[in-house]
């Protein structure tokens, strides 16, 4: 495969003494994005032969609460979205969202 057909996304993780994520960088040159620093980031991988999806979940420690709760409502609102567009099954995906605007209510995100 040429390197035309491939891109790259990459994570940057700078750990303390006690491997405790302190920074988070993400590069995707593809995407003019290089060295980016972030809080969190949240990473599923499915793995066809066991099915089962693996997961990265890493956020830094100066992450404010208040940020993890709008970073999870907004994961959750995008879930459902990609959710639709995989599997058009319009039903499910208006109940996702449904739990998303419960979810944005109970942690009073809504303004």
């Amino acid at each position: 495969m040429s390197d035309k057909n491939r891109s790259e996304i990459n994570f940057l993780v700078e750990l303390d003494e006690n491997r405790i994520p302190e920074k988070l960088y993400w590069t995707a040159k593809d995407g003019g994005i290089e060295l980016e620093e972030s809080k969190a980031i949240m990473l599923s991988v499915w793995d066809s032969k066991v099915k089962e999806s693996m997961r990265i979940d890493l956020w830094t420690k100066d992450m404010p609460v208040d940020e993890m709760k709008i970073f999870f409502h907004q994961t959750l609102v995008a879930m459902s979205d990609t959710f639709h567009r995989a599997t058009g099954d319009e039903k499910m995906a208006a109940t996702m969202k449904d739990f998303c605007e419960y979810f944005a209510e109970k942690l009073e995100l809504t303004k």
